[in-house]
Protein backbone atom coordinates (compact mmCIF):
# COMPACT_ATOMS: atom_id res chain seq x y z
CA UNK A 1 0.00 0.00 0.00
CA UNK A 2 1.31 3.38 -0.77
CA UNK A 3 4.02 2.28 -4.08
CA UNK A 4 3.31 4.60 -6.75
CA UNK A 5 4.39 3.18 -10.20
CA UNK A 6 5.83 4.55 -13.27
CA UNK A 7 2.43 3.38 -14.42
CA UNK A 8 0.21 5.01 -11.67
CA UNK A 9 1.95 8.35 -12.57
CA UNK A 10 2.05 8.56 -15.77
CA UNK A 11 -1.77 8.08 -15.40
CA UNK A 12 -2.08 10.55 -13.77
CA UNK A 13 0.42 13.23 -16.11
CA UNK A 14 -2.11 11.98 -18.80
CA UNK A 15 -5.65 13.10 -17.12
CA UNK A 16 -4.21 16.32 -15.27
CA UNK A 17 -2.87 17.15 -19.18
CA UNK A 18 -6.25 16.12 -19.89
CA UNK A 19 -8.02 18.21 -17.59
CA UNK A 20 -6.29 21.83 -17.13
CA UNK A 21 -4.72 21.82 -20.69
CA UNK A 22 -1.03 22.41 -21.85
CA UNK A 23 -1.30 25.95 -21.33
CA UNK A 24 -2.59 26.12 -17.51
CA UNK A 25 0.00 23.05 -16.00
CA UNK A 26 3.32 25.82 -16.35
CA UNK A 27 1.28 27.93 -14.58
CA UNK A 28 0.20 25.96 -12.01
CA UNK A 29 3.50 24.47 -11.61
CA UNK A 30 5.00 28.56 -10.80
CA UNK A 31 2.31 28.75 -8.22
CA UNK A 32 2.80 25.30 -6.55
CA UNK A 33 6.79 26.36 -6.18
CA UNK A 34 5.73 30.68 -5.10
CA UNK A 35 4.29 28.42 -2.53
CA UNK A 36 6.85 26.16 -1.37
CA UNK A 37 9.45 29.18 -1.13
CA UNK A 38 6.89 31.35 0.76
CA UNK A 39 6.45 28.35 3.06
CA UNK A 40 10.15 27.90 2.84
CA UNK A 41 10.44 31.84 3.80
CA UNK A 42 8.01 31.87 6.78
CA UNK A 43 9.29 28.73 8.28
CA UNK A 44 13.47 30.88 8.30
CA UNK A 45 11.32 33.97 9.56
CA UNK A 46 9.77 32.01 12.16
CA UNK A 47 12.61 29.76 13.19
CA UNK A 48 14.76 33.13 13.54
CA UNK A 49 12.12 35.16 15.34
CA UNK A 50 12.26 31.93 18.38
CA UNK A 51 16.03 32.08 18.50
CA UNK A 52 15.73 35.54 18.92
CA UNK A 53 13.32 35.07 21.63
CA UNK A 54 15.36 32.79 23.06
CA UNK A 55 18.38 34.33 22.90
CA UNK A 56 17.77 37.30 25.54
CA UNK A 57 16.76 34.95 28.00
CA UNK A 58 19.70 32.67 28.22
CA UNK A 59 21.93 35.76 28.70
CA UNK A 60 19.86 37.13 31.37
CA UNK A 61 20.02 33.53 33.32
CA UNK A 62 23.93 33.80 32.92
CA UNK A 63 24.87 37.27 33.93
CA UNK A 64 22.27 36.62 37.43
Amino acid sequence: MGDIGMGEILVILVVGLILFGPNKIPEFARSCGRAVNMFKKGLREGLEDESVKKAPAETETKTS
